[in-house]
């Protein structure tokens, strides 16, 4: 029995941030009734696949669509809307990820659903939410980061922004769409309502930005990386290059970590440079620069074993996923049919995690 077992949901969305959501509330216990088009979540042709036949899935879908139920439903027709108020009257969530305005028209938005279920609680996931002069504007991932600002500092040396290698505002809006989701149902618990709850992807990465665009938030400039110490303008939260032209990173802004190693590398007189501020260190950076094209990354990797100093080799997702640490904590676990899966991250003392069926389109 999962943490969620007996709640009912009906999940309407593709791609990332919905199906990231539900995935999770699946793997706890949750029934998840996927509606899918004819010709299904588009993420179910994404490559690469694994298995054979009918058990061949999509490594993407299968990770974020595994122990759902799927039901094919055109949303056009009578029989269709039909099924699906069907599933309605049963269901404590409804999720969507359409554009503003798409599920009145289906005749399926909030106070259509609520009419069915007074007590449901209704989730819609969107680039900018319902409201707004950016409602209706088409967006995926990359295009919000880009107007939330994120992409001006995701920077390379000449400044210019580059393509982020996470999806961070999908996965933000699925974080901030289940967050919502389980305070709405406890809310219904405790008071017997229902919730509505309009969960933009722009507004779920926005906080993330606290920490970094402090003046810009209180009204002033914006942050630039080469002064900002999360950014690049700091010796020890930096990229180096090693000598094999593989890369490292000092990943820890107290002090105690740059006094740690500049001691050990007998430069003790450069640990009043960390101490200054972002974007005044160009004489610790330059002299970590140097220091680390002096050896290969394993190198680095065997000297710093031992030494109390925020120090990590950048890996590729294959040497990430054969770590050993993967493998002490379960988290790259096989299905029934030896399809590789990502662990749920959410983990309670005592349970272990099994990765369930991947569906097939319509349940077939």
């Amino acid at each position: 029995m999962g943490k969620l077992s007996g709640i009912k949901v009906v999940d309407l969305t593709q791609f990332l941030p919905g199906p990231m959501m539900t995935v999770m509330m699946a793997d706890h216990g949750a029934e998840i009734i996927k509606v899918e088009p004819k010709s299904g979540d588009p993420a179910r042709d994404m490559l690469p696949k694994q298995g054979a036949g009918d058990d061949a899935h999509s490594v993407w879908f299968a990770n974020l669509n595994r122990g759902k139920k799927s039901v094919v439903l055109d949303l056009k027709s009578e029989e269709g809307k039909a099924q699906l108020s069907d599933l309605c009257r049963e269901a404590d969530v409804f999720v969507e990820g359409f554009r503003p305005g798409v599920m009145k028209r289906l005749g399926f938005d909030y106070d259509a659903v609520k009419a069915l279920k007074p007590d449901i609680v209704y989730c819609s996931i969107s680039a900018f939410g319902q409201t707004g002069e950016l409602a209706h504007h088409p967006a995926h991932d990359m295009a919000v980061q880009a107007l939330a600002g994120f992409l001006a500092v995701n920077d390379g040396a000449d400044g210019a922004p580059v393509v982020p290698g996470a999806a961070s505002a999908d996965m933000a809006a699925g974080l901030t769409a289940l967050s919502a989701v389980l305070m709405a149902l406890l809310g219904r618990n405790a008071g017997g309502e229902g919730a509505y709850i309009d969960c933009a992807m722009f507004d779920a990465i926005l906080p993330w930005c606290a920490h970094t665009a402090g003046r810009a938030i209180a009204g002033g400039a914006s942050p630039v990386s080469a002064s900002q110490r999360s950014l690049g303008g700091a010796g020890f939260y930096q990229v180096y290059q090693t000598k094999d032209g593989k890369h490292v990173t000092l990943g820890g802004r107290e002090i105690k970590f740059a006094r740690n190693l500049l001691t050990a590398l007998g430069r003790e007189d450069l640990i009043a440079h960390a101490e200054r501020e972002a974007g005044e260190q160009g004489e610790l950076i330059a002299f970590l620069r140097e220091t680390f094209a002096r050896k290969t990354r394993e190198d680095w990797i065997q000297w710093f074993a031992g030494k109390d100093v925020a120090f990590s080799p950048v890996l590729n997702f294959r040497e990430a996923f054969d770590q050993p640490h993967i493998a002490e904590r379960g988290l790259l676990v096989e299905d029934e049919n030896g399809a590789s899966h990502i662990a749920s991250p959410i983990r309670f003392a005592g349970a272990q995690f099994r990765p369930k069926a991947t569906p097939q389109l319509g349940g077939k």
